[in-house]
């Protein structure tokens, strides 16, 4: 955490340079919990539909919910209507109480875009405008938007991003792939430059961070204001810290797991909790030289002491294993 604000979002400060990216299925409470604990300076919600929000769905309680000590929390809404943008907007604000409210241009889901909300808002900047002027008029917090390049057949990321500011935009996020690209491909760093030479306000850079010199690559590459990580912190909250995987010990790693499962337990019901964590678990332990059946056994673990129990196993022989290597190096000979 650092003593001065890193920058500003408007008029609240942002002490950090590393953000975990909304990511629909693992932006919840829990999973920010972990990341915040080692480093994530601002707190996004996944995205929620404004119409879910205007009409009555129970969704919304759960995806928009924070913890007292999130801050800056970032409720994050989508929709190709200004009107029913503005409507939820409202009452995000009122029962959810967000610092900050961002609007998601940048889904390239056809459910989503190919109505005309996430990335296909960016093909009708005057409903970009329209939507950026009124919540920005209108409401108390400071209001946000997430983009890509654009559709590949106009990558006006450019235009929208000046259309954000002079709507009254407070800061502008970038993917920098097309909509067709999604998540393939290699995300072109050379644009979150351009659009941070571009606009005057905050610019945060998202794509291709893996490791704790990417971060810092992209900082130095690019002057964005700060770094957001979505894919790559899955199962590697540590990046936040700026800490490689490979420098962590068995402990340290299963620590963090623990830590996550616990609080996944915590909030959501435990069948329900323990059955979300299981994508989770397997993006830990991936790297690890586990065998399928230990896999299965803990993808499969019926109820809670099961998967704990599974769980010390699987610590259990990694330790043993991180035991039997170090004593194999310390029998090297000295080069010295």
């Amino acid at each position: 955490m650092m003593n001065e604000p890193r920058f500003f979002v408007r008029d609240i400060p942002v002490y950090g340079d590393v953000i975990l990216a909304p990511m629909a299925g693992y932006s919840d409470v829990p999973h920010r919990a972990l990341c915040r604990s080692f480093g994530s300076c601002m707190q996004y919600t996944e995205f929620v539909a404004a119409e879910d929000i205007l009409g009555g769905s129970r969704k919304p309680a759960r995806l928009m919910d924070f913890k007292p000590d999130e801050h800056p929390r970032v409720a994050q809404i989508f929709s190709h209507s200004a009107d029913r943008l503005f409507n939820a907007a409202v009452s995000v604000l009122e029962r959810f109480s967000p610092d900050i409210l961002d609007i998601n241009m940048g889904c390239s889901t056809r459910r989503v875009s190919g109505r005309g909300a996430g990335v296909g808002m960016m093909k009708t900047p005057l409903l970009v405008a329209e939507v950026f002027e009124r919540l920005a008029k209108e409401l108390p917090i400071p209001i946000t938007g997430k983009i890509r390049l654009g559709w590949e057949e106009n990558e006006n990321y450019v235009e929208i991003g000046r259309i954000m500011q002079e709507s009254g935009a407070s800061l502008v996020a970038i993917h920098p792939r097309t909509k067709e690209q999604k998540y393939n491909g290699e995300a072109r760093w050379a644009a979150i430059a351009e659009l941070k030479q571009a606009l005057s306000i905050p610019v945060i850079g998202n794509g291709d961070i893996t490791t704790p010199a990417d971060i810092n690559t992209m900082l130095a590459y690019t002057g964005c204001d700060a770094v957001m990580i979505g894919r790559g912190a899955i199962g590697n909250p540590w990046i936040f810290a700026r800490r490689s995987r490979a420098e962590l010990t068995t402990a340290q790693l299963f620590d963090a797991i623990r830590f996550h499962f616990h609080e996944m337990i915590a909030y959501h019901d435990t069948t329900h909790g323990l059955s979300m964590f299981r994508k989770f678990v397997k993006k830990y332990l991936e790297s690890y030289p586990l065998s399928r059946e230990q896999v299965r056994e803990l993808m499969t673990a019926a109820d809670v002491p099961m998967f704990l129990m599974r769980l010390a196993q699987v610590e259990h022989e990694l330790e043993s294993a991180e035991k039997i290597g170090a004593s194999k190096l310390a029998q090297l000979p000295s080069t010295g």
